[in-house]
């Protein structure tokens, strides 16, 4: 007799035998998600256009040649070089749609711009093989790509330039690629880029312009994700005084033609912070030279108005106090709200949270009170581990309470949490005898 075998729902077997669930642990969990994540725009003059560049820290350094068509320590780079001191990965985008790219008699530019006339094809004949020619490609100095082949036909497209395959080789110096133009910038522009990254999970988003009109852009995105949406991040803008706890607000003008540049290395900061620290007080380590000429009183007015502030603290530059450009408080809304360090464990919770339901409660676990107390469980978890890492204090398991909303399908949830903030002030009495 053939036993009974395969999987089961509930255990309402019949004939005898091994019915067995195989059944993938859920990926998602209380544990705590990563920072450092940021995503800006970038003017270049060269690089892929209308797509989302997924770049590392390692990228960077190894390929930005190829990506931005500069060397890494460039000055073309100093932006990106200062956002990557705190951060470990970067949605960027290059901003334009049109442009032309430069191109010779064999070869023509793989994108769109200036950087692309600095291009060179080298030709001359191989050595061993009469009938075959080296073909080398220069990009400023740097030699990026060579091939023996018969005819143009055989060359293989690279990442800097696409072949002609109807070319006649034939020897040459050095013929350089021309009539490369850059994008032009609009403000349409703009706006694409943030549509296109709107789909992405980052910690922080830089807006590397001084219009009002485009910091107006930046800071409706982020109070429509943030406040329609539940995606939680900040938006790093300089002179933007937006009173609103998702938009930092830089002071300090940066000199040479980005007045803004401090947006860079500040955008990484908030991005790459951890939900347990500050930036307060934290030292300036970027290359633009920023205005810290400020006297006492504009240091506390900077404070009192939301902007983010550097100061000169012997030798360094260093961070006055990491908060965000939130001004008007209100019952909602306290005091506590104007720091950073508060807004990044709030935001920690909320998309945290957001993956643990979406992912592992959504349509698979029950609305009873089994699931409810399985939900329960994971949050309490979580914020536990906040009050390992000393992100909150004082957190109790009864400070997360969740039941039955007004909908068979709802799930409501009150909890209450005690943000642990840096140390800021001391206030010291000496009684000598």
């Amino acid at each position: 007799m053939a036993l009974g075998g395969g999987t089961f729902l509930v255990q309402n077997k019949v004939l005898p035998g091994a019915y067995i669930n195989f059944v993938s642990k859920a990926r998602a969990s209380a544990m705590l998600s990563d920072r450092g994540i940021a995503t800006i725009p970038l003017v270049l003059d060269w690089g892929a256009q209308n797509e989302i560049m997924e770049v590392s820290t390692g990228d960077l350094q190894k390929n930005s040649l190829k990506l931005f068509g500069h060397d890494y320590t460039a000055p073309e780079l100093q932006g990106l070089r200062d956002m990557f001191k705190n951060i470990r990965l970067a949605y960027l985008y290059r901003l334009g749609a049109d442009g032309v790219k430069a191109a010779n008699d064999f070869a023509t530019a793989k994108y769109t711009g200036m950087r692309g006339n600095d291009l060179k094809v080298v030709i001359a004949e191989n050595a061993d093989e009469a009938d075959k020619f080296d073909v080398i490609l220069y990009f400023g100095a740097a030699k990026v790509d060579e091939q023996t082949v018969a005819s143009a036909e055989e060359l293989v497209n690279n990442d800097y330039a696409d072949w002609k395959k109807d070319a006649i080789l034939e020897a040459t110096a050095g013929i350089p690629l021309a009539g490369g133009t850059s994008p032009t910038v609009t403000n349409g522009d703009f706006q694409a880029y943030l549509n296109a990254v709107e789909p992405y999970n980052f910690n922080a988003i830089g807006c590397p312009s001084k219009n009002t009109s485009i910091k107006g852009l930046f800071t409706a995105f982020t109070k429509r994700l943030r406040d329609e949406q539940g995606v939680k991040f900040q938006c790093v803008t300089f002179d933007n005084p937006a009173d609103y706890e998702g938009v930092v607000n830089v002071m300090n003008e940066a000199k040479g033609d980005e007045e803004w540049g401090a947006v860079y290395w500040v955008t990484g900061v908030i991005a790459g912070t951890a939900v347990n620290k500050s930036a307060l007080n934290k030292v300036y380590d970027g290359e633009y030279v920023l205005d810290v000429k400020l006297t006492q009183t504009q240091l506390e007015n900077a404070i009192k108005d939301g902007k983010f502030a550097f100061h000169r603290v012997g030798s360094d530059i260093r961070v006055l106090s990491d908060v965000n450009s939130l001004v008007n408080t209100t019952l909602e809304k306290g005091e506590i709200f104007k720091e950073n360090q508060t807004i990044r464990v709030l935001d920690q919770i909320a998309n945290d949270i957001a993956v643990l339901f979406n992912t592992k409660y959504l349509g698979v676990v029950p609305n009873d009170a089994d699931g409810r107390i399985s939900f329960w469980s994971d949050v309490v978890k979580h914020h536990e581990e906040l009050q390992k890492i000393r992100a909150i204090e004082d957190f109790k398991g009864e400070d997360v309470a969740v039941f039955q909303g007004d909908t068979k399908r709802a799930v409501v949830v009150n909890n209450t949490v005690t943000v642990v903030s840096a140390m800021a002030q001391l206030y010291m009495t000496v009684t000598v005898a």
